[in-house]
């Protein structure tokens, strides 16, 4: 049946090669968590669904385990289209993690005839429920951007590879305890930046409602445009003029989108209520800008820090 599937793939790539060859030859970098195309030998193969389940996974495999990302760097990861070549590491893999909470719309379509085994890297956490709109009641999927979850997403990973490589399992556990080391010295870094604001700009306002985790941990309001990224990814009317007034009633100074999505609604936003456009923030995606998990929260942080209190980032 594996065969099958697997020559029904290669099939389907041959009948669309002209439009799948440019995605596999435009990344000119290998960011951490980007699949190098190298002979791996015997080691299992690891397939996440994005950038930053990848670089955790390697941190924690070490040498032992390819580790895969479905999606490239820099791609917005909730309407993700899956490629057939996607079909074909997807029949390749010996596991398959994803985060869970709703994020992978795509997910269920593209694992369906995958034999290998899934864990979702969420299991365990406490949801944040989004407020707004039609996702009113629904877990908020950004839940790595939270140091204290990402402890637990490291924890199911180190799980799942001691379940799937058991021979590694001594490996895995020192990896583990290596990076939860890390993880946690960007949490104090972190709480210690974010402490450094004055209570009335202690507010975080963007475009997608991503950092609800983020703002919980280090004590920010959130205001945002749309709680979860919408295809066309530039906010209602509606949208924008609530943000406006609440950026102006409450005179928070700066206001921020992500690097995956269209500024333009954000931008009208900062002036129309006086405020100032703070930079990108980084969410779904590694790329060249922050090549590691641990580079995207640091960097944030230093983005909003600079935004919040007018220096430069």
């Amino acid at each position: 049946m594996k065969m099958l599937l697997l020559s029904a793939a290669l099939l389907c790539v041959a009948g669309t090669l002209s439009a799948c060859r440019p995605a596999e030859q435009t990344t000119q970098t290998t960011p951490q968590g980007t699949d190098t195309g190298s002979d791996t030998g015997d080691r299992p193969r690891v397939l996440t669904t994005f950038t930053i389940l990848a670089d955790m996974t390697r941190n924690v495999a070490g040498d032992r385990i390819e580790v895969v990302s479905i999606t490239r760097p820099g791609a917005e990861i909730h309407g993700y289209q899956p490629t057939p070549s996607d079909l074909i590491r997807a029949q390749g893999a010996d596991l398959i993690l994803n985060n869970g909470l709703n994020l992978e719309r795509w997910f269920t379509r593209f694992t369906q005839d995958s034999e290998a085994p899934t864990v979702t890297l969420t299991e365990g956490i406490k949801p944040v429920n989004i407020s707004a709109d039609a996702y009113a009641g629904k877990p908020n999927p950004h839940a790595w951007m939270s140091p204290k979850n990402a402890l637990i997403y490291v924890e199911n990973i180190r799980r799942a590879l001691t379940d799937l490589d058991p021979d590694g399992a001594d490996t895995f556990q020192a990896n583990a305890d290596a990076y939860a080391a890390q993880i946690r010295e960007v949490d104090q870094q972190l709480s210690t930046q974010l402490g450094q604001l004055p209570p009335n700009r202690r507010a975080l306002v963007t475009c997608e409602g991503a950092f609800s985790y983020l703002a919980r941990d280090y004590g920010l309001k959130e205001l945002y445009l749309w709680p979860v990224n919408a295809e066309e990814g530039q906010g209602t009317p509606r949208q924008i003029r609530a943000v406006i007034d609440g950026v102006r009633a409450q005179g928070i100074p700066a206001v921020f989108c992500e690097s995956t999505v269209p500024d333009k609604g954000m931008r009208q936003v900062a002036a129309e209520a006086g405020a100032r456009y703070g930079g990108d923030l980084h969410v779904d995606s590694l790329s060249d800008e922050v090549p590691t998990y641990l580079d995207l929260l640091r960097k944030d942080a230093d983005t909003i820090l600079a935004g919040l209190t007018g220096g430069q980032p």
